[in-house]
């Protein structure tokens, strides 16, 4: 009977590499396609009749929608990305069985991840969507409000003195990886936070030119005309 042991506890392995495997891929399905509800894209398109992306920067995020429309309606495109994160990563850490779950930390990185690339790369809209800076955001107070302390803090500080956004921007995903691993200090989702970090960084790249070169645009509260 005891050689039937090993068998068990491999079938049983097996068997939770397999559960594993579907929460995962459950989770990064449905963080993907909350993503894909880009505020800026639906706010601006079908209420305003005037897609986003075909002015100022030509981005479908906040900042290029308040420069180019202003008024009350970016309060719709602020509730849109912040509530699909949130419902990104509260579906995922249900799907892996709760917030007292061990994989309860992965799931919200994970479901962030893809919440994030939905975003960005929405399959609705011909793949074209925003830089992430809010909805990483509200992923990051959504992780721990250790890792958004240091991503917001540093976000507003910047943004604040230099009327910089895209410098703010530039911070927190620079600092995720710095702060994951600071707190967590796990190698996998260190690599997690490395990938989302290199995500905002990436769609960052034009204004990362712009600011070395001096001619990135400084935020203003009020819309021109």
């Amino acid at each position: 009977m005891d050689d039937h042991v090993p068998k068990v506890l491999e079938f049983m392995g097996f068997v939770m590499t397999a559960i594993i495997a579907v929460c995962a891929i459950i989770s990064a399905a449905s963080a993907y396609f909350l993503g894909c509800f880009n505020g800026a894209v639906i706010v601006s398109k079908y209420i305003l009749r005037d897609d986003i992306r075909t002015h100022g920067s030509g981005n479908a995020g906040l900042t290029n929608f308040y420069r180019t429309f202003g008024g009350p309606l970016t309060f719709g495109v602020i509730l849109c990305d912040v509530l699909k994160a949130i419902l990104a990563i509260l579906l995922a850490v249900w799907v892996f069985g709760g917030s007292k779950s061990e994989f309860a930390v992965f799931a919200k990185y994970w479901a962030g991840l893809w919440c994030l690339l939905g975003h960005m790369f929405p399959c609705m809209f011909h793949f074209k969507g925003g830089k992430g800076i809010l909805s990483g955001g509200t992923i990051a107070i959504m992780i721990d409000w250790r890792i958004a302390l240091v991503v917001w803090g540093g976000f507003l500080v910047l943004a604040v003195v230099t009327r910089y956004v895209s410098l703010g921007s530039c911070w927190a995903g620079a600092s995720f990886p710095f702060a994951t691993w600071f707190v967590y200090q796990d190698t996998l989702l260190l690599v997690l936070s490395i990938v989302i970090g290199g995500l905002i960084l990436y769609m960052h790249r034009g204004n990362i030119h712009r600011l070395l070169t001096g001619t990135e645009n400084k935020f203003s509260l009020h819309k021109k005309v």
